[in-house]
């Protein structure tokens, strides 16, 4: 599996000859300004939920690609209404897709679109394929039901977590999430895009490594061998 960091919790996944394009937010992040949105190039976009630092660039990107948006149902009729319409919306459940199955899973926040309208239920997604799991959960706080996540799938080779804190998991937050998933590499995210969560890298990584896991801070364009 590959996977790139645009920002915020903006990242591709290519797996399965598919490319897994989660929560586009780009325009709007002065951290993502050498990112030209234009260029990027998906099969699949992911949308957790509907605020607008997770689908600002979404229908950019759609547009551009005709990918096939996968979200809630909220987010789906927010994402038709906007003259788009290759979508599967989907509530907290399974589906199974050309590259593997995908199940969203419930995350502890809120969730607006843009204009303000309702924005469903915000998610995660636990992704299965022949290459490997795993497991996004979007903008939460730490949660027990994040114990079912292990029951799922056997093994996830990764997982993406937020650490910027105050509308999210913090480090230490995502330290006990990681245990309860059962998860040893995390990637990030969700920190340092404005003020409210900017984290101190150094202390993130010793908590992690206290704990025994290893914490990935991804750099915004770099692609990596996950």
């Amino acid at each position: 599996m590959r996977f790139t960091y645009y920002g915020q919790s903006c990242f591709m996944v290519e797996v399965a000859g598919k490319k897994l394009l989660f929560d586009p937010f780009i325009t709007g992040n002065e951290l993502a300004k050498d990112i030209d949105v234009n260029s990027l190039q998906a099969d699949y976009i992911l949308a957790s939920h509907g605020h607008g630092d997770h689908v600002g660039d979404l229908l950019t990107v759609a547009k551009n690609t005709n990918a096939t948006v996968i979200c809630s149902p909220e987010v789906e009729n927010w994402v038709n209404g906007k003259g788009y319409s290759n979508t599967i919306g989907m509530n907290m459940g399974l589906m199974k897709t050309e590259f593997g199955e995908v199940r969203m899973v419930i995350a502890g926040h809120s969730s607006s679109m843009p204009d303000g309208t309702y924005g469903g239920n915000p998610a995660g997604f636990v992704i299965k394929t022949a290459e490997g799991n795993f497991y996004y959960s979007g903008d939460t706080c730490l949660m027990l039901d994040m114990q079912l996540i292990p029951r799922y799938f056997a093994k996830l080779d990764f997982a993406l977590l937020p650490i910027g804190g105050h509308f999210t998991m913090n480090a230490e937050d995502a330290v006990i999430a990681a245990g309860f998933i059962e998860c040893d590499k995390i990637i990030g995210v969700h920190f340092d895009t404005f003020g409210y969560i900017k984290i101190d890298h150094d202390a993130a990584m010793q908590a992690f490594k206290a704990a025994g896991k290893e914490l990935i801070l991804p750099t915004i364009g770099k692609t990596i061998d996950i």
